[in-house]
């Protein structure tokens, strides 16, 4: 909205500035945090009334969760949309494709969310969620419309390819099989941060990391001067998306605020499913879905701990981690809530720098 103050500029100079994505990124991150400082008591106390004995905790986790986290609410997810949506909508160019592509994705999969939080709240029972198998089918289809739709904006042909990291010059064409691509990429990186919100601020940070590196990521794609200079694959447009992954840090560090142990508040599946489906779907729109893979790393561990831990209890009736998704195998050899938030942490940033590398290294 901010932006096409720049049609003004002839009379007034000084609003050239908001021309500059880097300032509106920056005038996104303050304005979305501050907001989260300003409206996130009262949504807290708001939804603490509603929830009443806030969100049920898992009957086969550690016990000190019973005791130290019962009565927590949840759908914080709903303090970071807000707080990031009014960010994006002020500072964005709004005429943008990608924008509007991204922010409905990240919408409707926080929609997704929100109901199953309220389906768990309202039951008082994490089994009592949306049905899983509905639940992935809208996903999937939130994911083919909006790849389906990157793809026919661009360069057709490049749109519909595979970029590999390392590699200038290699790509692998899909042609409409890249659907399948960024169904799996959006729905994987939604479902994977879902997972890994299980402890006091252990999924948010690494979601900000992951935002800050894909924010360079999209700011670099989209100058063609910049793509030019790394040898890496030129997107017009893709640079607007700096200004949402900077809204998202804005909300992020408002919300650890809430979120920072002991926590006032969880984000629920309403903020982890549509925080990851932002990540992934910025990832197909820059088309660095493989890097996605390495930032967002510690996310996929995650998964794939549930996934070996799943497979292996229905083959061989045995468990290889003490309990799934990994960081709770952490707690059950004992390491502190905040020792594993901290370490994990630690490791996003390794990872996040490894994926950076990949712009350089080709």
């Amino acid at each position: 909205m901010l932006y096409y103050l720049i049609e003004f500029s002839d009379q007034f100079g000084a609003l050239n500035v908001f021309r500059y994505i880097t300032f509106r990124t920056g005038g996104a991150i303050m304005t979305a945090m501050v907001f989260m400082f300003i409206f996130g008591p009262g949504l807290i106390t708001a939804l603490r009334i509603r929830q009443g004995k806030g969100q049920p905790i898992r009957e086969d986790g550690p016990a000190s969760h019973v005791l130290e986290k019962q009565g927590t609410p949840t759908m914080g997810g709903v303090m970071i949309l807000m707080a990031w949506s009014t960010a994006t909508l002020l500072w964005s160019n709004l005429a943008n494709h990608y924008v509007w592509i991204v922010f409905w994705v990240t919408m409707l999969f926080g929609m997704i969310g929100f109901y199953d939080d309220f389906l768990k709240v309202s039951k008082q029972s994490v089994n009592h969620a949306f049905t899983g198998r509905i639940r992935l089918m809208l996903e999937v289809v939130i994911a083919g419309v909006a790849t389906w739709l990157v793809m026919h904006i661009g360069n057709e042909t490049y749109s519909s390819s595979l970029t590999i990291p390392f590699f200038k010059d290699t790509l692998i064409y899909l042609g409409p099989f890249f659907i399948i691509v960024g169904i799996l990429v959006i729905v994987g990186a939604g479902n994977a941060v879902n997972l890994t919100d299980g402890l006091d601020g252990l999924a948010i940070v690494p979601v900000m990391v992951a935002a800050a590196t894909f924010a360079l990521i999209a700011y670099l794609v989209g100058n063609i001067k910049f793509a030019d200079y790394l040898q890496i694959n030129y997107v017009a447009g893709t640079g607007e998306l700096a200004v949402l992954l900077g809204a998202l840090v804005g909300a992020g560090l408002g919300f650890l605020w809430f979120n920072a142990p002991p926590a006032m508040i969880f984000m629920g599946d309403t903020g982890s499913l549509a925080l990851g489906g932002l990540l992934g779907s910025v990832a197909v729109v820059t088309k660095h879905e493989i890097v996605l893979a390495i930032v967002g790393g510690l996310f996929v561990v995650e998964a794939v701990s549930v996934i070996v831990q799943v497979a292996s209890f229905k083959l061989t009736g045995k468990r290889v981690f003490r309990m799934a998704p990994i960081h709770h195998h952490y707690e059950q050899l004992g390491w502190k809530e905040p020792t594993i938030v901290i370490r994990f942490w630690i490791i996003s940033v390794i990872l996040a720098l490894i994926g950076l590398a990949t712009l350089k290294l080709r």
